[in-house]
């Protein structure tokens, strides 16, 4: 890593909604055990950065009980800023329900509507960015919960990018969340502030223009002065768009166990090549490394490695144990 000598904030800096997930191994309507975990799209980026050697920091509201303690904890133990974090006490956390409904498919429930992250306002934002961190990341799930979660989601991208501050943009998109619609409208401004843009092919209209085919959309973003655009293609690795031209990687083959954050897991492996200074064609490999990663393992972010593990996945075949 080579950060520079006058930074004083972190290599990256994350906003958004951490959640607190409860899984099923079977029908929730059934009942049964629930294991307690911590989720959301922005604080798994920020603990796979923590895990490479980063300095990641996370920022948001979390209800001021045991369960905003819960997350807190969760995202110190793995080595995650959480010093600008608000507890609200006026508003409960957010909850996410996940069942493992077959082998192959899991289903998701979420209860956030009202939650603490829910409420991000601008002034959670200001003393952070502030900081001055090298990277802002966020998703457009944020923008998706509320007003003023909009509103702070629009002034960070802004602020940063005025600041010389780099800016990852991950669409993201939930469809329970807000209609396709509304989120073109308040995603495709922030796509102008953004350095990089990931997006999976479906949605890339939503922060493009919405009749453009995939290399139309791309040379859109590149045009309004976004650095390099992603399309992640699941099993198919991954093509970056870049002024440069466009590069193809294909996915690290594993068994897949649990797809649930595999998407953050890509992004936080792009970000930490990013950070490192590697070129494209290595940050698009640490990238599907990460992702190989999350999909192989039960979790949101439980299994990502650590720096001496990315090359755990080279050359081992299925079943191997390493001794």
């Amino acid at each position: 890593m080579n950060p520079s000598s006058a930074q004083t904030g972190p290599d990256l800096l994350t906003v958004g909604e951490a959640l607190v997930s409860l899984r099923s191994a079977g029908p929730l309507a059934q009942g049964g055990p629930l294991t307690m975990h911590l989720a959301g799209a922005e604080s798994n980026v920020a603990i796979g950065l923590a895990r490479l050697g980063h300095r990641s920091a996370w920022v948001g509201r979390v209800s001021d009980d045991e369960l905003g303690e819960f997350v807190l904890r969760q995202l110190r133990a793995e080595g995650v800023d959480v010093a600008g974090v608000r507890r609200d006490a006026d508003r409960p956390a957010g909850m996410m329900f996940l069942e493992r409904r077959t082998a192959d498919v899991s289903r998701v429930r979420y209860h956030r509507a009202g939650s603490a992250g829910s409420a991000l306002d601008v002034e959670d934002l200001r003393a952070p960015l502030a900081a001055g961190p090298r990277m802002l990341h966020l998703t457009g799930i944020t923008p998706a919960l509320s007003d003023s979660a909009r509103a702070a989601a629009a002034w960070a991208v802004r602020t940063a990018a005025e600041a010389g501050i780099a800016v990852c943009l991950d669409v993201n998109y939930r469809a329970g969340l807000w209609s396709r619609e509304a989120a073109r409208e308040a995603l495709n401004p922030l796509a102008g502030y953004a350095s990089v843009v990931v997006a999976s092919a479906d949605e890339l209209d939503l922060v493009a223009s919405a009749d453009a085919d995939e290399p139309g959309a791309a040379v859109g973003l590149l045009a309004r002065g976004v650095r390099t655009v992603l399309v992640k293609l699941g099993a198919d690795g991954v093509r970056a768009y870049t002024t440069d031209g466009v590069v193809h990687v294909e996915a690290v083959p594993v068994t897949a166990v649990d797809t649930v954050g595999a998407g953050d897991a890509f992004t936080a492996g792009y970000l930490s090549g990013h950070l490192d200074g590697l070129d494209l064609v290595d940050r698009l490999r640490r990238a599907v490394t990460l992702g190989a990663f999350a999909v192989a393992g039960d979790g949101d972010w439980e299994g990502l490695p650590r720096r001496d593990e990315l090359t755990l996945l080279t050359g081992s075949a299925a079943g191997t144990t390493l001794r």
